[in-house]
């Protein structure tokens, strides 16, 4: 039996055609192109028919997520009524996604065509949003918000969490902050849902599955974390000797560091544009502790390049638009479950269920002598 490294680091399990992350040049790509132009140049709508159809509009026709977010009215019953128990939007987006699933008899993936499953994968990647901005108004008490057909899908978003509209520059950054994140190789939710829909499992089974890898600390990551740091921090002449104090005590530093990246995060790079695009007193005061942590942090490990990564500009890009805080993390699965679902449809394809075996390391078991 072949031994996999801890954590199957650097161990590819499966094919896909997706896209990659290659960490040592700071590049990222889904399909064949460079993923930090699309999220500088393209739409999500356009981002998104690549992934699901393999080609950028008007190659392929667009995807219409739009006329996909509204929910079933029973679906939207139960929410109401989660909400006055459930407090953890990720619990209540788990819910929502299982209860649609099973509302419209979204059934196993081996039970259902090609197109069925396609089908599968829009719908429940478009309801997302509608589910997150439900729970969060009906939380504080306040009237939810339907989707709007006519907007696209970053601004109803917005707008079905806070009951506006976003400017033009506002949305862009939402936008762009969403394909920046919609996939990343074979991070932990997306091995997650893969290997789910490798049983046959159903659409949203293998989805929320991702959302529970998703909202482990050591992946999902925090956004508003790195917000609450740069709040603590305050100036950035007090940036050195606070990180300093948290290195000793063996903390991490929230947005900096990454399993991968070796170079600039590309994605915090696109963020960082669309933060300074924005403009204001945040991005001048972030930028400066950015720059102080790194040069300690180049002091702490100088044999390792520590870079920033893409929750630190996320979490300013955010708090810049508008979104509470506490929607910073379920904002990224409204991203992310696009990815998700296109890899559940790619692995669906493949066929095969993923049943790897694990070493047994415990006392050799007594065997019982023959007679």
């Amino acid at each position: 039996m072949e031994i996999a490294p801890p954590g199957l680091k650097g161990l590819a399990v499966a094919n896909t055609m997706l896209g990659a992350v290659r960490g040592q040049e700071g590049f990222f790509h889904y399909r064949q192109h460079d993923a930090a132009e699309l999220a500088r140049t393209r739409s999500l709508e356009d981002v998104w028919t690549l992934q699901m159809s393999g080609a950028l509009p008007p190659e392929k026709p667009q995807v219409e997520p739009a006329l996909l977010r509204a929910l079933p009215e029973p679906v939207s019953r139960l929410l109401d009524e989660s909400a006055r128990w459930v407090t953890d939007p990720m619990v209540a987006l788990r819910i929502g996604m299982l209860a649609v699933g099973d509302q419209e008899g979204r059934g196993p993936l081996l039970d259902r065509n090609p197109e069925e499953i396609h089908g599968d994968a829009m719908r429940l990647a478009a309801v997302v949003p509608t589910i997150l901005a439900r729970h969060y108004r009906r939380r504080r008490g306040l009237s939810p918000v339907d989707p709007d057909p006519q907007m696209g899908h970053a601004a109803d978003y917005f707008r079905m969490v806070t009951d506006s509209i976003p400017s033009a520059e506002a949305e862009r950054a939402i936008e762009q902050y969403l394909v920046a994140t919609l996939d990343h190789g074979f991070n932990a939710s997306t091995f997650t849902g893969r290997v789910v829909a490798s049983t046959g499992a159903d659409m949203a089974g293998s989805l929320v599955a991702a959302v529970g890898a998703l909202t482990g600390p050591l992946h999902g990551g925090a956004p508003s974390r790195c917000m609450q740091m740069i709040d603590e921090i305050g100036d950035p002449s007090a940036a050195a000797d606070w990180t300093r104090a948290r290195l000793g005590a063996g903390d991490k530093i929230m947005g900096f560091g990454h399993a991968v990246y070796r170079a600039e995060d590309p994605r915090g790079v696109v963020l960082r544009e669309a933060a300074e695009r924005l403009g204001g007193e945040l991005v001048d005061r972030a930028a400066g502790i950015e720059g102080e942590i790194l040069a300690v942090l180049a002091e702490w490990k100088p044999d390792q390049r520590i870079v920033t990564n893409v929750e630190f500009w996320a979490g300013v890009v955010l708090e810049l638009v508008g979104l509470p805080r506490e929607m910073f993390t379920p904002t990224f699965s409204v991203s992310r479950s696009i990815g998700w679902a296109a890899h559940v449809v790619e692995q669906h394809e493949e066929g095969k269920i993923m049943r790897p075996s694990a070493r047994y390391v415990g006392p050799q078991p007594v065997v019982a002598p023959t007679v």
